[in-house]
């Protein structure tokens, strides 16, 4: 399993569009060879912005790879640009990839 992540500093007052502009968009990833699940996740709540990560989950690192250069993926983020304009940040997006050494399931197996 691969779990890749992007942080976003998102300054205060952005919040509701940064939330609206992910929850409307079209990722074009349901269909992806190796695609498990997508979360977009709000954390703590800074002096100058709001955490927020974008969650994705693949069956294996090669497949997120593939997916990062295929024209869903440009399709996906084809707007980016343009949507990162009405939504103030603190930097861009800092990605994070992680390849699972360890999975436990609900029964508490390890997977």
């Amino acid at each position: 399993m691969f779990i890749a992540t992007n942080r976003f500093k998102v300054k205060h007052g952005s919040e509701a569009e940064f939330e609206r502009i992910w929850r409307e968009r079209d990722s074009y990833i349901a269909d992806v060879a190796g695609f498990v699940a997508f979360d977009l996740c709000k954390g703590p709540v800074k002096e100058d912005y709001t955490l927020y990560i974008s969650h994705t989950v693949w069956a294996t690192k090669a497949d997120f790879e593939a997916w990062t250069k295929s024209d869903a993926f440009r399709l996906a983020h084809k707007n980016a640009g343009a949507a990162a304009n009405s939504v103030n940040y603190i930097g861009g997006p800092e990605f994070e990839g992680f390849e699972s050494v360890l999975s436990l399931t609900r029964e508490g197996q390890a997977a």
